[in-house]
């Protein structure tokens, strides 16, 4: 890879001890995910072709999430954009079945550029989607929103 390459990408996940079709739910259902992530708001489902808008009530927004493809319960992909606002970042979500009631959930993120400030947000946004899966899985599994308060 050179330092001009735009396809460093990372993925993090996190297992829930609910079945796929709930964690499914709980990002492409903006109502549910604004209860552990989007916590200044969410309109529009995930759906094929949808585009969504996210408000975080601890960085400057509204942002605008257009969906590749979503595919219930397994799979959400969607392009949002870069921090350095030229171009989109790809995120992929992936719900797979672990037994009845337990699944593994995914988060990928690719388009980071290899330099400094790519690297910078980068980071930041592994650190942001570890975050929204432990928060995610605080409210599903418990009820509980982890969020409000954790960057303000």
């Amino acid at each position: 890879m050179t330092l001009d390459d735009k396809d460093l990408d990372f993925t993090v996940w996190a297992i829930m001890d609910v079945p796929a079709g709930r964690a499914y739910e709980a990002v492409a259902d903006p109502g549910q995910l604004q209860q552990h992530f989007t916590m200044g708001g969410a309109q529009g489902r995930m759906q094929t072709g949808a585009t969504v808008t996210w408000e975080f009530a601890d960085f400057p927004g509204p942002f605008d999430v257009t969906v590749a493809e979503a595919d219930p319960p397994r799979l959400i992909v969607f392009d949002w954009g870069h921090p350095s606002g030229e171009g989109t970042n790809r995120v992929t979500f992936r719900f797979e079945p672990i037994g009845i009631d337990r699944c593994k959930v995914d988060v990928s993120e690719s388009g980071w550029t290899a330099s400094a400030e790519g690297l910078r947000s980068a980071y930041g946004n592994c650190m942001g989607w570890s975050h929204m899966l432990a928060a995610m899985k605080a409210w599903l599994d418990h009820g509980i929103q982890l969020r409000p308060g954790m960057f303000r």
